[in-house]
Order: C-alpha cells, then sequence, then structure tokens
C-alpha cells in the first residue's frame, strides 16, 4: 500500500495529478481513494489531496503519515514535511522550493525542477505531470504504461493534443 499526499497552490494541477495516480492506480487493478482538500480561493489559495494505492482493502481515505509527499510549493513543504513516515520519500519541485534548506534525515528527498522541466518542454504550467511521473517511477508499482493510456483515454478529441502535452511531461519526470 502507498499514502500519497500531493499539496500546492490552487491551479497548480494538484487535485488533477492526484486523479491520475488513482485512476492509474485501478487501471493496474489496486484499489484506490482521492480525497481533495482545498480552500475558498479557487486560484492561488492552497490545496491538497490524498491518494491511496492498495492492494488490499481500504479501511479509511484519510492518511496521517504519508508515504510518500509531492510538494509543489515551500508553504506545502513546510506544512507536511513532518507528517511524512520515517523512511518515506519526499519529491520536491526545486524550481520553486530552495532545495539548498534543512531536511529531516529520516526521510527520503528528491529535487526535481518541474517547473522548469515542464518549460523546457513547453509549458511551465505542467510541472505537476512532470512530478506525476518523478512519482510513478519512484513507487514503481504502477506501469508508466497504464498511466499513459489513462491520461489519454481521461481527455477529450478536443483537447487531444494537451494529453500529449501531458504525457511528455509524465516521461520526463518518470526519465528523471
Amino acid at each position: 500500500m502507498a499514502e500519497i499526499m500531493l499539496a500546492g497552490f490552487g491551479g497548480q494541477g494538484v487535485l488533477f495529478a492526484g486523479k491520475v495516480i488513482a485512476k492509474a492506480g485501478m487501471e493496474a487493478l489496486k484499489n484506490v481513494s482521492w480525497l481533495p482538500s482545498y480552500g475558498p480561493e479557487m486560484r492561488g489559495g492552497t490545496c491538497n489531496c490524498k491518494v491511496i494505492v492498495s492492494d488490499g482493502q481500504i479501511a479509511s481515505p484519510d492518511i496521517a503519515e504519508p508515504d510518500f509527499l509531492l510538494a509543489m510549493n515551500a508553504p506545502s513543504l513546510d506544512k507536511f514535511e513532518g507528517k511524512v513516515r520515517a523512511g518515506g520519500t519526499i519529491i520536491m519541485d526545486s524550481s520553486l522550493i530552495d532545495s539548498k534548506r534543512t531536511f529531516r534525515k529520516d526521510v527520503n528527498i528528491v529535487c526535481i525542477p518541474a517547473k522548469k522541466i515542464a518549460e523546457k518542454i513547453g509549458d511551465g504550467r505542467l510541472g505537476n505531470m512532470v512530478m506525476t511521473g518523478c512519482f510513478i517511477s519512484r513507487y514503481g508499482k504502477i506501469p508508466l504504461a497504464k498511466v499513459v493510456d489513462c491520461m489519454r483515454r481521461s481527455v477529450s478529441k478536443a483537447k487531444s493534443s494537451l494529453a500529449e502535452l501531458n504525457i511528455k511531461m509524465l516521461k520526463a519526470g518518470y526519465a528523471f
């Protein structure tokens, strides 16, 4: 079982990234839960979501000590770093968070310049998919092909070009 917390500002695609992970988990025949939480501000307010991917039953969608934290900004890292279980992994966007800061010694830290990678590929707003790809590679129990298939089926034909761009972002994060 993996308990994942994704956190950032509204508009960074935190909830969408969580949905992608949950849907891909279902495609990989896992049990999943997705629990969003966001402030009253649609854009710029804080938001997070909790995703659980498990081979067994999920008793509750709430997470006290996540195995993984995907932090898309410094306030989110500050808020949730202390909750990550010992031995867990924090994946942070080092484009937006100072990677020279002091971190806990009992967790694994992955610094990925997600926003910069996304800008280089073509759209800096899609750093969430770079972070998602990085998570998928570290977690290792959901094949990237499942995530890609899920992405293609989840986007309307009118937005198929956006799906392909998201897939490029996923693959870049996965390869990081």
